[in-house]
């Protein structure tokens, strides 16, 4: 899996243009508002997980308290809805948010892909491929690719017009995801057989892939601007 996210994420179009500071003041914006989107559609996400999953706590709880993070856990102003505001707000300071801080375009095809790929699948995935999906194919290497992410927008290029607010992403890299992938990888561990080793890893690259093409697609639209 790691070797599947070097390629397809950290060397991916999207990580390598942001981190060289090569993409445009309106093409971060368009990152930045079409992300939102993303952000704010995940626990729809975790939902969908917690309702492939038995009836059993050590199987829900970890994904509810993944979701409990999306929460804020109950800090105010620590939703990552409203963590992602802080950002949004100084790369797109002029884009036109809704009282629920939505903004007045809509959300491009590759998120709404994204989603789409990702709440499908929970419909018709067992227990173990639910589990697998989200500590494999997300949370393993979610906080790698955040990091870097963070990193890329504090590249001096994106600076030029004041600083750029990364706390959503380094509150997710340093904090959120390698907590979310351990409570994931308490159950999958227990899972030990090769056909279940074969599930758990194809599963994995089937939501990774999916989510490295949301990146991909988001340079190209990105790129037609």
């Amino acid at each position: 899996m790691l070797t599947l996210v070097e390629e397809h994420f950290l060397n991916g179009r999207f990580l390598q243009t942001l981190g060289a500071g090569a993409y445009s003041e309106a093409q971060i914006r368009y990152f930045a508002l079409q992300y939102g989107y993303y952000s704010r559609h995940f626990p729809r996400v975790l939902g969908a997980a917690i309702a492939a999953m038995p009836p059993i706590d050590t199987w829900w709880v970890p994904i509810a308290d993944n979701l409990w993070d999306e929460a804020g856990r109950g800090q105010p102003g620590r939703a990552h809805e409203k963590l992602y505001l802080t950002f949004l707000r100084t790369v797109a300071p002029d884009a036109r948010l809704d009282g629920h801080g939505i903004p007045d375009v809509p959300m491009s095809k590759a998120v709404g892909k994204a989603v789409d790929t990702f709440i499908q699948f929970f419909r018709e995935a067992t227990p173990l491929q639910a589990m697998a999906a989200v500590g494999l194919g997300s949370e393993l290497f979610a906080g790698q690719v955040m990091a870097r992410i963070g990193e890329g927008f504090r590249h001096p290029h994106y600076q030029r017009r004041g600083p750029i607010n990364t706390l959503f992403w380094d509150v997710h890299a340093d904090e959120h995801e390698p907590r979310h992938y351990q409570l994931c990888k308490q159950i999958l561990e227990t899972f030990t057989s090769t056909h279940d080793l074969e599930v758990m890893y194809e599963t994995g690259r089937y939501i990774a892939l999916s989510e490295a093409q949301m990146y991909d697609e988001l340079h190209e639209e990105m790129m037609s601007l």
